[in-house]
Order: structure tokens, then sequence, then C-alpha cells
């Protein structure tokens, strides 16, 4: 049976979650997770940790697929602007180790993980300890990297085998 090791970034400018987990048929395992910090300082500097970082994740972990949490627009564009300037990092690293890289919005990575797609922090972790059967809760961004890589291996599909692409989630229901 094939396997598949898929690594889920959440990129973040001051901490960006990574999880490798590997897929055999229906059985996923967990291998590893962990934070990049990048740290205080000047933009570029910053964005060369979370890209060396990753780029070291993935020579040591040798995973075949990439996914990465999709930007959302906060209310300061600011924000915003220097995530995605984070996330750019992230892909550069898979890209330049010539990996395919998929990408999913938070919606779809907690339909995917949880089956709400507007489910706190709190319930992401722990479905994502659950999941992958682990001894304690995941920190945050290692928990949303984790959700990332399961919301891949399933097909960006939620826990009812419904694909979520193009659909949003309102009061519970795919609409």
């Amino acid at each position: 049976m094939n396997s598949i090791r898929i690594l889920g970034i959440d990129p973040g400018l001051r901490i960006t979650g990574f999880g490798v987990i590997e897929k055999t048929g229906s059985r996923i395992q967990y291998l590893t997770s962990g934070c990049i910090k990048s740290g205080e300082g000047a933009l570029p500097e910053r964005l060369k940790v979370i890209l060396l970082s990753l780029r070291e994740v993935i020579q040591s972990n040798q995973p075949q697929q990439v996914a990465v949490e999709k930007v959302f627009v906060n209310v300061n564009p600011q924000s915003t602007l220097l995530l995605g300037q984070a996330r750019g990092a992230a892909i550069c690293a898979a890209v330049l180790e010539a990996l395919p890289v998929a990408e999913y919005t938070a919606l779809q990575v907690k339909q995917a993980v949880v089956g709400n797609g507007h489910a706190a922090k709190e319930q992401v972790q722990e479905m994502v300890k659950r999941l992958l059967n682990l001894p304690g809760v995941p920190s945050p961004d290692a928990a949303d990297a984790l959700a990332c890589a399961l919301c891949h291996a399933h097909g960006g599909q939620g826990l009812g085998g419904f694909a979520t692409a193009g659909y949003r989630v309102k009061n519970g229901r795919l609409v």
C-alpha cells in the first residue's frame, strides 16, 4: 500500500507551525510537529528564518506534499501583508525542494478536522489530539499545521466526506 507523507504549515510572522503526518490507506500516523519562532528584528531576517527552518524540516522529514493555510484578511491591512510575506516564505521553502503545494482556507481546515468551519482553536487542538492519538494537546500553531495536513490527507473534504471547496458554513450547514 502506498504511503504519502504530508507537511502541514500554519504560516505566521512570529510563529510558524508545522506538522508532518503519513497516510497509508485510511490510516494516518503522526510523525512530528513544532513551531518556528522568527524572533524580533528586521523583516527580511525573520523571513529568512522561516524559509531556512522549513527547508530543514523538509529535508529531515522528506514529505512528498505540502499543505499551507491560506491567509485571511483581517482588520489591520499591515498585519495581513506581513502574514502574506511569511506565507510566501513558507511556500518558497516547499517550492525550492520541488514539492507540490496545496492551499486551504481556515474554514476548510476546521470543517475537515472538527466538522465546523467556525470551530474555536481549542476544538481544533482537541480534535487533532484525538485524530492522531497524541498523548497531549499540541500548541495552537502546531495543531493548526497538523489540521492543515489532515485536511489535505482527506482531500480537503469534511468529516462527512463532502468536498468543502466553494462552500461556506452557515449555522452549522454547508451553503
